[in-house]
Order: structure tokens, then C-alpha cells, then sequence
């Protein structure tokens, strides 16, 4: 599939929307992850958001994927993803967040899900992670499988449309731009970045140059210590860090501001002025029929 060398969509016009990123340590205990999750969320819509943004592996978290993801995962209508869907028309929220998904009953690899609710509970965007995490000594492929590489997962929010990627996708820019050129005014991207030598450089580095080059906003909620890098953050189309956290547990709040996104891109037209499109690979079995 190719797609169109201009972006698709139309500059937003749109009021401001209010944006929180979760930032916690999720354990082994789903049931427990949503109770701490929820006081998050409560912080979040007291702020004013209108969109909450929690970390991949929200429902499960463990230093290294084994069998373990297996016996908890559960299928989209499961009670930690249904448990979700509550918390955001609990609170009236856009909720985003990481769960671990059985695909089907008896599968052998579970999908590494993001799962957008609505202000009524209802699930508007569902996302499974393309690139897993088979570097640093790590290997997700073991135990999940890759997702499809399927249309941009959308939604909108009072006009603005948000994207979503997840964790090691960020190191793949052309994951992103499809994102971008799908029409998506906010990158959305939960994660759990492994701390390591270098790895925080490297995260904020990454997130504000897919910002830079896609002018678009990057919202992005990492796990805290001591499983994640944490530094999670939001960034604005020039790449201006609007907030951050350090390596503990919190939430932080920026404002998507639609004027802010058609100055960058008066000033900045990369997207139009782009001469490369981003083509999705062909197997070896469908090249040769």
C-alpha cells in the first residue's frame, strides 16, 4: 500500500484541547494497576483534560516478557479493557492506554494493544504495536505478535485528530509519518522505555524530532522507575517541550493549540514539500505471484 506523497488532511479548526500524560508503574496485578490508575485519571479530568494518555503495559508490567503476559491477557471485552472504557465515561475523558491482548482463545502470542475510549466508554481507536522490541538484549517477539500493518488507528477530539504508536515504534520515523500523513494533528505514544545507558537521551531526542519533522504534537507517557525510563512528555510541532516529567510517578497537562500547528506549518511545510511516500514492504511469497 502507498500513501498519497501529500498529506491528506486539513489544517484543524478546532478549539484548544486539554491533554494529560499518565505516568506510573504498573505491576502484575491488572485489577490493581486500574485502581491506581483511576486516582490518575480522576487528577487528570480535575486538570481539565479532555484526553488522558496512560503508559504502554498499563494492565501488566514485568522487567522481561515470558509466559506470565499469556495467563493474564484477556480479549478486548475483558474486564481491565471494559474497566477502561468506565474510567473514561466515569470522568468524561478520551482515555488511552496499553493493555495485553488474547487474540483469540488458546493463541500463543498475545497483542501489545493500545485501546482509546470516549467520554461514554465506547471504543473509538485500537492500535496493535508493528515494531517489537527485540533489541537491547529484549525479545517481545517471543511472546507477542507483531500487529498488522493496517490504516493509521485515528480519532478526533472536538476537531483535532490523534494518532497512536507505541514504545519501540518511535525509533521507525516512517511509522510515524504515516501517522502524520493520515491526517493526525497529535502522536500519541505510550511506552515502557527500559532504562539503560543513554536511553532517556535517546527517548527525548526521538520524540522531539518526530514532532520537527511531522509538525505535529507528541504526547508521550513512559512507565516510571523501576521499570521504566520514565521522561514522559509533550511536545509541540517545532519541537518546544510544553512539559515533562522526571522519573517518578505523576501526570502532566499542555494545551493542543490549533493555531500554534498552522503557524509551525506556514512556517515549516515540510508535509506538502516532502518527494519521498511511504511504501509498505512487499513479502518475498507476494512478490513472487
Amino acid at each position: 500500500m502507498q500513501l498519497p506523497n501529500r498529506s491528506v488532511h486539513q489544517e484543524p479548526d478546532a478549539a484548544t484541547v486539554p491533554v494529560a500524560v499518565v505516568q506510573f508503574a504498573p505491576e502484575t496485578d491488572p485489577s490493581a494497576n486500574l485502581v491506581t490508575l483511576r486516582e490518575h485519571v480522576r487528577t487528570a479530568a480535575e486538570a481539565g483534560a479532555r484526553v488522558v494518555l496512560a503508559p504502554e503495559y498499563s494492565m501488566f508490567a514485568v522487567p522481561r516478557l515470558d509466559e506470565r503476559v499469556l495467563a493474564i491477557a484477556e480479549p478486548l471485552d475483558g474486564p481491565f479493557t471494559t474497566g477502561l472504557g468506565a474510567l473514561a465515561a466515569e470522568f468524561g475523558v478520551f482515555l488511552v492506554a496499553g493493555v495485553v491482548e488474547l487474540p483469540a482463545p488458546g493463541a500463543r502470542r498475545i497483542s501489545n494493544t493500545l485501546v482509546a475510549h470516549d467520554p461514554g466508554g465506547a471504543v473509538v481507536a485500537v492500535y496493535r504495536k508493528a515494531h517489537l522490541y527485540d533489541a537491547f538484549g529484549q525479545l517481545e517477539s517471543d511472546v507477542v505478535a507483531a500487529g498488522p500493518l493496517a490504516e493509521p488507528a485515528t480519532f478526533a477530539v472536538d476537531g483535532v485528530i490523534f494518532g497512536m504508536q507505541t514504545c519501540f515504534d518511535l525509533r521507525f520515523p516512517e511509522g510515524c509519518r504515516r501517522v502524520a500523513v493520515a491526517g493526525a494533528h497529535v502522536l500519541l505514544l505510550p511506552a515502557q522505555w527500559i532504562p539503560g545507558p543513554a536511553k532517556v537521551d535517546q527517548w527525548t531526542t526521538l520524540l522531539r524530532a518526530r514532532a520537527i519533522e511531522n509538525t505535529i504534537y507528541v504526547a508521550a507517557a513512559d512507565q516510571c522507575a523501576p521499570l521504566g525510563a520514565g521522561a514522559s512528555m509533550i511536545v509541540d510541532p517545532a519541537g518546544a517541550v510544553l512539559a515533562e516529567l522526571g522519573d517518578g510517578p505523576g501526570v502532566l497537562t499542555a494545551t493542543i493549540d490549533p493555531a500554534q500547528l498552522v503557524k509551525v506549518r506556514a512556517a515549516n511545510p515540510s508535509l506538502s514539500l516532502r518527494r519521498f511516500a511511504v511504501t509498505e514492504p512487499v513479502s518475498p511469497g507476494a512478490a513472487a505471484e
